[in-house]
């Protein structure tokens, strides 16, 4: 007797496709969680050279927009002068439009190193944040921290270099410098949740991950500018003691 076909449906058993870049780092920024940081690296794409992927393309793009803004200061002679230095500051009535192309041509190629460098330092600076995660007991890798900071980190360079064209307006760009503000904070926040995801532990672990580099980085900059400003004092006396 020939079988009764069964009208239940055939499941195939396929393996979820891969997210693509931009679907990943809309996850990371607009649905931060411990459990969306911790499916995002448990993925097979999520790998260090991703990551590096990622931080060169937003290095590399982050130098275009500055070079691109440098011109149109250059150009037009609006260089914006620092609060309680404009006098001090050389006015500039704008540049030819020759030396200002040279200029804009070597900033675009030296783009790509600006890419290299800022991996570098992404590099380390994940290295850090996880060496101390591993000194407070966490259970997360390198590479996978790696992953989820560059889909944190990566779309908010690239959003905060197209809103740094906008300083180039008067008065419009202190209102994106408020904006870009705001987004610097959203961002720490999603890097401690991060943190926390990927090495499953407590928030204050998490915080202090995150926090003790760069508390440590500001002890050092204000020792070093210190230093300096000590070995400038005598000289600087010297000018003002000898000034008609």
């Amino acid at each position: 007797m020939d079988q009764m076909p069964s009208n239940e449906p055939v499941m195939n058993e396929t393996k979820p496709r891969p997210a693509g870049w931009f679907q990943v780092w809309i996850k990371a920024v607009t649905k931060p969680s411990e459990t969306t940081f911790y499916e995002l690296t448990e993925d097979p794409a999520a790998t260090a050279k991703t990551a590096y992927l990622w931080a060169f393309i937003a290095g590399t793009f982050a130098m275009i927009m500055q070079s691109i803004l440098q011109a149109i200061y250059t150009a037009t002679g609006s260089m914006p002068a620092i609060p309680g230095l404009e006098e001090y500051m050389p006015s500039t009535t704008g540049g030819d439009a020759g030396s200002t192309f040279v200029a804009l041509a070597i900033s675009l190629c030296l783009s790509p190193v600006v890419g290299g460098v800022s991996v570098l330092f992404f590099a380390l600076s994940t290295a850090i944040i996880q060496w101390i995660a591993k000194l407070f007991g966490g259970l997360g890798t390198y590479d996978k921290l790696l992953y989820a900071m560059a889909a944190i980190t990566v779309p908010f360079t690239m959003v905060s270099s197209v809103l740094s064209l906008f300083s180039a307006i008067p008065f419009v760009g202190a209102c994106f410098g408020i904006v870009s503000l705001g987004l610097s904070l959203y961002v720490l926040v999603l890097q401690v949740m991060a943190v926390k995801g990927v090495n499953r532990f407590g928030w204050g672990q998490a915080v202090g991950s995150v926090f003790i580099p760069m508390v440590v980085f500001f002890i050092v900059l204000c020792c070093c500018v210190a230093g300096f400003a000590s070995l400038l004092a005598p000289v600087m006396s010297e000018s003002f003691q000898f000034a008609p």
